[in-house]
């Protein structure tokens, strides 16, 4: 497209009935156009987070340019964290990223409710399986060792936050799988119950596998936090769970006093 041309598209937004004022300059390139004129949405309260963003078709019609245009401007948009999309439903305002500890077990149903938001959690799997060889060694188990074994699949506001990937020791933990966990999630279960007496925490930042990021409703090639966690409980090993987090709708973090103990408030 020549500057000629840009120059006409850019004075069509600013004239036409019902075209979008994007209000920036038209030198911009079209699909930055488009990301000025959501990002003003969003700055002047427009348009609060969670509100859904017209769809591909509907911008394509309002600006006049290719899909590949709009398809660009959303995915930087969702790559600066300001929108969120969700495969099959649509693009979103972004929260302000939800933050959970490192210094404790975070509890992520009480963290989403506290933020007066909708939770729930979908069980993909609940099993009793042999033990691979690194959970075994994280277990203190023979590979192959029987093991008790969940996932779930966290939910804010029907957006997918974390993929929890748990196993846990038969020999601490017998009765494990006996529980209903559509009332009680593993991990709090097992805070409640299981007396534990160390903590480790490793954080890597890591690209999802094409399973996990279907079930996390975001693109294989963005990136994620993985929170690896172990417990141990009179020196046994308890768990160890890794917990997968798209990026760009969570962090991790902790205030803590310089005396290394938490700081709350």
């Amino acid at each position: 497209m020549t500057a000629a041309s840009l120059r006409k598209v850019s004075d069509a937004h600013r004239t036409a009935p019902g075209r979008a004022a994007a209000s920036t300059s038209p030198a911009l390139a079209l699909y930055e156009q488009i990301k000025a004129f959501i990002t003003h949405k969003i700055q002047d309260g427009s348009w609060g987070a969670g509100h859904r963003l017209p769809s591909e078709s509907e911008l394509v019609a309002q600006f006049g340019v290719a899909r590949m245009t709009v398809n660009r401007a959303l995915r930087e948009l969702v790559e600066q964290g300001r929108i969120v999309r969700v495969a099959g439903v649509g693009s979103f305002v972004a929260e302000d990223k939800p933050q959970s500890t490192l210094l404790q077990i975070a509890n992520i149903a009480s963290e989403i409710r506290d933020r007066g938001h909708d939770y729930r959690c979908e069980f993909l799997a609940a099993e009793r399986i042999a033990a691979a060889p690194d959970v075994a060694v994280w277990l203190d188990l023979r590979p192959g060792e029987s093991v008790f074994h969940t996932v779930c699949l966290h939910m804010e506001n029907e957006i997918p936050v974390q993929l929890e990937d748990r196993y846990v020791n038969p020999r601490v933990v017998p009765d494990f799988l006996d529980q209903d966990f559509s009332l009680v999630p593993p991990s709090e279960y097992l805070v409640r119950n299981v007396p534990f007496d160390q903590i480790e925490h490793v954080v890597d930042a890591v690209l999802p596998t094409p399973e996990q990021a279907e079930r996390l409703a975001m693109p294989v090639t963005d990136p994620c936090l993985l929170l690896t966690r172990r417990t141990w409980t009179r020196t046994l090993p308890v768990t160890v769970v890794r917990c997968l987090h798209p990026a760009s709708r969570y962090r991790l973090g902790s205030r803590f006093r310089a005396d290394g103990n938490p700081s709350f408030g």
